[in-house]
């Protein structure tokens, strides 16, 4: 194992990083809009009257998260590109 780890070249570990970039990029972005999602919904709950106002704002809240998803994996698939 520890040879094997030697005969890694940049360029692997270029495509492990870039890799391992884009799995904690979905994770925290799948983390983020899950908790807007809980929060929203327990929002809603205690005050139904405030319902559009709190989807509208769930709604652009995970758009800015998604956004900001999509630059960061497609920043680790340029950097996996260019390895």
């Amino acid at each position: 194992m520890v040879a094997f780890l030697g005969e890694l070249t940049n360029t692997a570990y270029a495509y492990l990083s870039a890799g391992l970039g884009a799995g904690l990029v979905t994770i925290g972005a799948g983390l983020g809009i899950g908790r807007i999602a809980a929060n929203a919904m327990d929002g809603i709950a205690r005050q139904p009257e405030a319902t559009a106002k709190i989807q509208t704002a769930m709604i652009i809240s995970a758009a800015l998260i998604e956004g900001i998803a999509l630059l960061s994996a497609v920043i680790c698939l340029l950097l996996n590109l260019k390895a």
